[in-house]
């Protein structure tokens, strides 16, 4: 059996829950969720009257009349919810087109069965109004017999009077103001008439009394004053009930926002009443009866207040609609147009900031002797003037969190009597919707922003006082306490004893600020053209998205109390007004809401880190060199989104959302698209724009770091290989737009420059251009991050545009890695075979049939130009080949071009490699040699220096504390390391070595030579045809010419160059070729002519260039392919040949 738990232990285990930590430090920056709190209603509605047998007996009896009539008016509450909750059925059922419609019969029927309750709730209604005005004209009448005018007549009587004055008014107003009521019944009396249900002549009678209450405008109110005026000082009554409302109001004798304008409005309406045929409320000034100056004054201060829900009534127009008001015009000041002061809700918030601070201050004081240090005395030991302290504080705080709640209804209130227009509002367009231009146009942006300040201030009083905040010592349970009463001053003092015995109620409805939310009223006014506004239109959300809009960073972290509001309405709609259908319109809304909130401010805070990073990584001495410019960039303006990112648990309409997952999903899905726009936009472009690719990675992985402090996103690496579909493939988009460009603009477009070690795009292209994919559009957040940063990176990135050179190899390696740029190599040895094997030896087969077949060069005594004219009579065919300076050369400037781009990709994979090694070092044990002074000792000195980094000595470390997959892995990679660093293998070199293989067609060494050792004059190998090419290229040219270097840049020379090379001819080429045999003699006899149209001179400062650069490749060519066979080999291999035998003695 289960251990019985005593009621004291219990109560003790619930105390320990309060001081349970939380595992998260959410910020709190919404308001507390209402906890569950048992509310006693000491309200018995006089229900306890007869225990005092011994008072006097008309107090007795009084109470039972009291106890009744507020039983009434909790009855007119119930009416005056239905009328205002009341939307029209008879719109959503089908009509009758025409007498001879088949299923007429049905649909009356069906309309009858539908309507019926709700003409029966209006039936009620009727009835009900009726049995009010009788029972309020009976107790008038009671009260102003005159004998009963000198008896005492108690405060509290004479208020619930003015209720039910209040009540004939917005009842009044709500049956004026609800057509859909009207409608409805009519559609039901036009079926029940057809069907006949209406039959004995009293239910007839009823149904037309009812018809002509409903169309009558001002009904209840007509009814009330005629049977008034008939009762005999009538006027005395109300005065006294007016008076009293003058002096709570003017005495503030009022808590709730409710009740204060329910003063105001018994005070307004009472005079509409007393001002009659019978009595005039000017004489009654006169005689000091009562007072309408002060009224007016009231009147003047707060022109508008709420009537019921979004329903508002000009307290003006009780005074106009008055029966004397056109002889006493002149006496009101507040009939007149001019706005109150009061609505002016920015100047008011200088005040509430100011009484906020106060009574901050003042609760605080009190919270830290009775919660933090414990040094307030024990509940029995307190004094009266303790409880005095605690009294009037927590009376303070109630009616400082009224006045608040009062001050932004009645702004709301005057804002939806005096919608904006275009003249006042140029925003506001001009077929906009009455509601719109009550709510969406008719708020400044400091309104707004004041608003959500009171609403939110007033939001943060209400948690400290409310039992919310888990601490034991809160006001709330301090005052419910045992208070002792202050007998002498009970009369006025007692007032607020029952608002604050009822603490957590009365808190409720000082804070109570639903009625933002309905619209009922306005509804209706659209005649069944709208069944709901849309959220631009909804308070709420004008106000959560105006902080959005607007990015003010003091007013962000507010942005989910104006959100709250939903609550409040939700709250309102379940257990006040009591309809579902309500509810669930909130509850859409919220939901619909709340994905726009999300996804606004998802892309806000991606869009501010991106800008953030664009920012961090822009180069500072550009930053400088703009703002001396006058072009200033600025860096984001500092926002508090950090606090919204920690909100794990936002709690809205009963929900507890995960704010922070749900804003990572939002920008995890934008930091991929920012990835698919980067590599997007690359394969819109060419090669050159690979740099500012690198840049766009770069600001994404800075974002996403940035990010990665508040939300837990997928690793950036995940994130890129999925936005370059390379989780699966072997290689991505990039490496593949890499190739694609290499292969259809690099190859054939581009002009290498071994000075500046740059490609440039050729001034005559020989292939047409391809088309590439249009550039994708995109938002500044998606790219860099604003307009002014695009602008500026694309000033920098400009500079990369016009040339391809190492700042792109460089990216090209990080980006491709070992397996990306193998599949590049792969493919381009592919290009250079086919091209090698198919049109270029083409070429050479050609050009070798028209090569002279013997060519000796000339002697030094025929002077240089002779030689140069035999030279061009001898390769006059070559000279006039139409076809050799164009695809001949452009083949093998493609062949060259694919060559040097796998040069200068090993040259930059061996930069970023040294680097790796250089970071690696600490973490393999490999550190630099010390600097030792005399008398030291290296290897000691060593050892220190090894001690020292042992903790970061990688592989023991891990071989110690990992599992064996990590030791393994960590194994692994130290050894790759290791071996990268020592083996300094050659990419080049394997490559030229594959290109050799391609040149296996005999066309391209010749015959074996007649003589046994080397062909001399005879031109059958490829150093000779290519000494032919050189001879033709070394021609200067035209003044409107193009030289060969602009239009195949160094490319050519790489590519002839290299197969001499890979055929072992270069020697040969050194010795015997034509163009360095004409500078030698040139260079001796220093002539210069014009032989053939040929320059000499010219013609020989060409030779010299290309036999410089000739010289230049040859020489690197050679060492990528004597690093294979080992260059510490100490004998050199020598071949022996038998010296020639001369012609005399072979003859003999």
């Amino acid at each position: 059996m289960a251990a019985q738990v005593t009621l004291e232990d219990a109560l003790s285990n619930v105390d320990l829950l309060e001081e349970l930590p939380l595992p998260d430090q959410q910020p709190c920056i919404e308001p507390p969720p209402s906890s569950l709190l048992y509310q006693p209603n000491f309200n018995t509605n006089f229900e306890d009257r007869n225990a005092f047998v011994t008072g006097i007996a008309r107090y007795i009896e009084q109470a039972t009349v009291h106890s009744s009539m507020n039983e009434m008016l909790e009855e007119g509450q119930e009416y005056a919810v239905m009328l205002y909750t009341w939307r029209s059925c008879s719109r959503a059922i089908p009509q009758v087109k025409c007498n001879e419609q088949p299923n007429r019969v049905e649909i009356y029927e069906k309309t009858v069965e539908v309507l019926e309750p709700e003409v029966t709730k209006l039936m009620n209604f009727m009835y009900f109004q009726r049995n009010a005005i009788e029972r309020f004209c009976g107790e008038v009448r009671r009260l102003c017999h005159a004998e009963r005018r000198k008896d005492f007549v108690s405060e509290a009587y004479l208020i619930t009077l003015g209720k039910f004055i209040n009540m004939f008014a917005v009842l009044d107003e709500l049956k004026n103001m609800k057509c859909s009521v009207k409608n409805d019944h009519s559609a039901y009396k036009r079926a029940a008439q057809f069907l006949r249900k209406m039959a004995d002549p009293q239910s007839i009678q009823e149904s037309q009394n009812l018809s002509m209450f409903l169309a009558n405008h001002n009904k209840i109110t007509q009814s009330l004053q005629q049977q008034l005026e008939v009762i005999s000082g009538y006027e005395e009554l109300l005065a006294d009930i007016v008076n009293l409302c003058v002096d709570y109001y003017e005495n503030r004798m009022y808590l709730t926002p409710s009740e204060k304008h329910m003063l105001l409005k018994v005070m307004g309406f009472g005079l509409y009443l007393m001002d009659g045929s019978v009595s005039n409320i000017y004489k009654l000034d006169a005689k000091k009866r009562i007072n309408l100056s002060k009224i007016d004054k009231y009147f003047k201060q707060l022109q508008v207040v709420p009537l019921f829900g979004d329903m508002q009534i000009e307290l003006a127009r009780y005074i106009k609609t008055s029966a004397h008001y056109e002889e006493n015009k002149s006496r009101w000041t507040c009939t007149s147009s001019s706005s109150s002061p009061q609505y002016n809700i920015c100047e008011q918030m200088i005040q509430i900031r100011e009484d906020h601070m106060r009574f901050i201050s003042e609760l605080a004081r009190y919270s830290n002797s009775e919660v933090v240090t414990g040094s307030g005395r024990q509940e029995a030991q307190k004094t009266d003037a303790e409880y005095r302290k605690l009294f009037d504080l927590a009376l303070q705080g109630l009616q400082l969190l009224s006045q608040w709640s009062a001050h932004v209804m009645e702004v709301y209130s005057w804002k939806l009597v005096h919608p904006t227009d275009k003249y006042s509002n140029k925003d506001c367009p001009d077929n906009a919707e009455e509601y719109e231009r009550a709510t969406r146009y008719n708020y400044t942006s400091e309104e707004k922003f004041a608003l959500v300040e009171l609403y939110m201030v007033r939001t943060m009083l209400e948690s400290l006082i409310a039992d919310k905040s888990g601490s034991k010592k809160t006001l709330r349970s301090s005052l419910e306490g045992p208070t002792i009463l202050d007998i002498e001053k009970f009369h006025r003092e007692s007032f607020f004893y029952t608002h604050l015995i009822n603490f957590s109620e009365t808190l409720q409805q000082c804070c109570d600020l639903s009625q933002l939310w309905f619209r009922e009223f306005f509804l209706e006014l659209t005649m069944g053209r709208r069944i709901q506004f849309p959220i631009e239109m909804s308070m709420p959300w004008i106000l959560t998205d105006h902080i959005l809009e607007t990015k003010e960073a003091s007013m962000m972290e507010y942005v989910l109390y104006s959100l709250d509001l939903y609550n409040d309405s939700a709250h309102y709609a379940l257990t006040r007004f009591n309809k579902q259908f309500l509810y669930d319109e909130i509850e859409a809304e919220v939901n619909l809401c709340f994905d726009q909130f999300v996804y606004k401010l998802a892309d806000q805070i991606f869009a501010y880190y991106k800008v953030m990073a664009g920012s961090l990584l822009l180069d500072k001495r550009l930053r400088s060199e703009c703002k001396n410019q006058g072009a200033t960039i600025h860096l984001p303006p500092s926002n508090r989104y950090e606090t919204l990112l920690k909100q794990r648990h936002v709690q809205l309409l009963g929900r507890s959302i995960d704010l922070n997952r749900l804003i990572t999903q939002r920008v995890s899905a934008a930091m991929y698209k920012s990835l698919e726009l980067a590599i997007g936009r690359f394969e819109s472009e060419d090669l050159t724009s690979i740099v500012e690719l690198d840049g766009l990675l770069e600001i994404n992985r800075m974002t996403h770091k940035l990010l990665s402090r508040y939300l837990t996103l997928d690793s950036f690496d995940a994130m890129f290989r999925e936005a370059n579909h390379n989780v699966s493939a072997p290689y991505g988009r990039i490496t593949l737009h890499v190739f694609w460009e290499l292969n259809y603009d690099f190859l054939p477009n581009y002009c290498y420059n071994g000075s500046t070690n740059r490609f440039v795009r050729t001034v005559l292209p020989f292939s047409q251009e391809f088309q590439r994919d249009k550039q994708p559009n995109a938002q500044p957040q998606y790219l860099h991050g604003s307009k002014a940063l695009n602008l500026a990176y694309s000033s920098i990135y400009g500079s990369y545009r016009n040339f391809v050179g190492p700042p792109h190899f460089q990216v090209i390696c990080r980006l491709l890695g070992y397996q990306g740029i193998a599949v590049v190599m792969e493919e381009l040895l592919k290009v250079v075979k086919s091209l090698l094997q198919g049109t270029i030896l083409q070429y050479v087969k050609t050009l070798m049939e028209v090569m002279p077949k013997i060519c000796r060069l000339p002697r030094h005594e025929y002077g240089s130009p002779g030689i140069l004219e035999f030279f061009h009579h001898q390769l006059k065919d070559i000279v006039e080949y139409a076809e050799l300076k164009t695809v001949c050369f452009q083949n093998l400037r493609e062949v060259g071009n694919a060559v040097l781009f796998c040069l200068l990709i090993e040259q930059s994979l061996s930069l970023e490699e040294v680097c790796d090694l250089l970071h690696a070092a600490p973490f393999q044990n490999i550190l630099p040699r010390v600097h030792v002074k005399e008398g030291e000792r290296l290897d000691a000195k060593m050892k220190r220096l090894e001690s020292k980094y042992a903790p970061l000595h990688l592989v023991p470390l891990i071989e110690r504390l990992g599992t064996p997959q990590q030791i393994a892995i960590a194994r692994e990679g130290d050894l790759l390391t290791k071996e990268r660093l020592c083996c300094g293998l050659s990419m080049f070199e394997v490559i030229l070595t594959r290109i050799r293989t391609f040149l296996d067609d005999p066309i391209w060494r010749g015959p074996l030579p007649s003589n046994g050792v080397m062909h001399v004059d005879e031109c059958v190998e490829f150093h000779r045809l290519w000494s032919a090419m050189q001879f033709v290229y070394c021609i200067p040219v035209g003044t409107h010419e193009f030289t060969v270097e602009q239009c195949f840049g160094d490319g050519l020379h790489w590519a002839g160059c290299m197969i001499i090379v890979l055929l072992g001819q270069q020697r040969r080429f050194a010795v015997l070729d034509f163009c360095y045999h004409l500078l030698k003699v040139q260079k001796h006899d220093g002539k210069d002519e014009i032989i053939k149209n040929v320059p000499l001179k010219k013609m020989v400062e060409r030779i010299r260039k290309f036999q410089i650069l000739n010289d230049e490749i040859i020489t690197i060519l050679d060492k990528y392919l004597k690093s294979g066979d080992g260059e510490s080999t100490p004998v050199e291999h020598v071949r022996c040949f038998q010296p020639p035998i001369h012609q005399s003695l072979a003859s003999s």
